[in-house]
C-alpha cells in the first residue's frame, strides 16, 4: 500500500508548484508567511482535489474576458506547455499561501515584473496590459471565487458564511500587492462584482480553444487519465450556469450529480496519498501536526 500511496503522491505533486523545486516550504522554522496556519486560506488552498477543480473552472472563467484572454494568448506558451503553466500557477498560489514570507514576497515581485511586459492589443482593437488594476481584479476574483466554490462542494460545505467572508478578505491582500484595486472582500461584494462584469464577457473562438486544450490536457501517466478527465468535467460543472451556457457546455442535473458522486469517491484516495504537499511542509515548518 505504501508503494501505491507514494506513486499516487508523486503523480499529484508532479502537477504542483513543488515540482519546480524553487521553494522550500519546510523552512525557515516558525515563519508563518503572509497568513499563518489559522488563516482560512490555509484550509481552502490546502486540498489538491478541490483546488484542481477550482483551478480548471477559474481558467475557463478567465477565458471569457477578452482582455485577460488576449494577454494569455499573446504572451504565454500554455498551448505547448500546459503542465508548465499549471505548475507555475500552482507555485504562486501555494507559495503566497503557505510559503515563508521571503518566498511569498519573491513570488509577488516576480509576477509584478512579468506583468509589466505583458502588453498588446486585443482582437477587438482595445489595448491591454496585465498590470491593469481592473484586469488584475478580474483574474483574482475568477480564481478565488472558483477555489471557494470547489471547497464548499468537495471538502467542507459547512464552512461558515463568516469564514467565507474572511477568506475573501484574506486573499485580497495578494491581489492588492499585485496592483489590483477595489478588490471585493466578501461574498456579497464578490457576487455584485461578477454581476457587474458579466456584460463584458464573451465566448469566442479563442475561448473555445482554451476549453479544447484543457480537455486534451496530458495526464502524468496512463493510470491517471480517468481521474484527470473526471476533474476536468468537475471543473466545467463548477462553472456558473451562465458560463456553461456561453461555452455550450451545459451540464444537466443528473450528469452533475454523477460527476460530484465520482469526485467524492476519488478525493479520499488523493487525500490519503498526499502527505508532503505544500500545506503539509508548511505545517511542519510551524511545528504542527501533518494534518489539522
Amino acid at each position: 500500500m505504501e508503494f501505491l500511496r507514494q506513486r499516487i503522491e508523486r503523480q499529484v505533486l508532479s502537477l504542483s508548484g513543488i515540482a519546480l523545486g524553487q521553494i522550500d516550504f519546510s523552512s525557515p522554522k516558525g515563519d508563518p508567511g503572509l497568513f499563518g496556519p489559522d488563516a482560512v486560506c490555509w484550509r481552502v488552498h490546502g486540498d489538491f482535489t478541490s483546488m484542481m477543480i477550482g483551478g480548471i473552472s477559474a481558467l475557463l472563467l478567465q477565458a471569457l474576458h477578452p482582455l485577460a484572454l488576449a494577454g494569455v494568448w499573446d504572451h504565454s506558451n500554455f498551448r505547448d506547455d500546459l503542465i508548465g503553466r499549471l505548475r507555475r500557477t500552482g507555485q504562486f498560489i501555494s507559495g503566497t499561501t503557505f510559503g515563508a514570507r521571503v518566498d511569498a514576497d519573491w513570488l509577488i515581485d516576480k509576477v509584478r515584473t512579468i506583468h509589466l511586459q505583458v502588453v498588446g492589443t486585443a482582437p477587438d482593437g482595445r489595448p491591454y496590459a496585465a498590470s491593469d488594476p481592473e484586469l488584475l481584479t478580474w483574474v483574482h476574483v475568477a480564481e478565488v471565487h472558483s477555489f471557494l466554490q470547489a471547497h464548499l462542494r468537495y471538502l467542507n460545505p459547512h464552512l461558515s458564511e463568516a469564514d467565507q467572508d474572511r477568506y475573501y478578505d484574506e486573499v485580497a491582500l495578494i491581489a492588492e500587492r499585485l496592483g489590483a484595486r477595489d478588490v471585493p472582500r466578501s461574498r456579497q461584494q464578490i457576487e455584485a462584482y461578477l454581476a457587474n462584469v458579466r456584460p463584458q464577457l464573451v465566448c469566442d473562438e479563442r475561448s473555445h480553444e482554451i476549453l479544447r486544450i484543457l480537455l486534451a490536457a496530458p495526464a502524468p501517466s496512463a493510470i491517471a487519465v480517468p481521474a484527470g478527465k473526471l476533474l476536468m468535467q468537475a471543473g466545467i460543472d463548477l462553472l456558473p450556469d451562465w458560463a456553461q451556457a456561453l461555452f455550450g457546455q451545459r451540464i444537466g442535473p443528473a450528469r452533475s450529480q454523477a460527476i460530484r458522486t465520482a469526485v467524492h469517491g476519488l478525493a479520499p484516495t488523493l487525500r490519503w496519498a498526499v502527505r508532503s504537499g505544500a500545506v503539509h511542509r508548511a505545517r511542519q515548518r510551524m511545528g504542527l501536526p501533518l494534518n489539522g
